[in-house]
């Protein structure tokens, strides 16, 4: 798996987390799922994910789009 599908899947599971804890927690973890969309919107532009950075630490090899 390369990072930028290590990062990609990493954000879905995030989201789909965040969705739960809204509908079976409390409504206030939809701004979770926020802060990951603004991550998402922000890494797009930028091409700076932090996710990337943590996923290179642990060794994943790089895809095209994280470098």
């Amino acid at each position: 798996m390369t990072l930028d599908r290590a990062v990609l899947f990493f954000a879905g599971v995030m989201i789909l987390l965040s969705l739960v804890l809204t509908l079976w927690v409390s409504h206030l973890w939809i701004w979770f799922t926020v802060f990951i969309a603004l991550n998402l919107m922000q890494s797009a532009i930028t091409g700076f994910c932090p996710a990337a950075l943590i996923f290179k630490l642990f060794g994943v090899k790089e895809g095209c789009a994280f470098k």
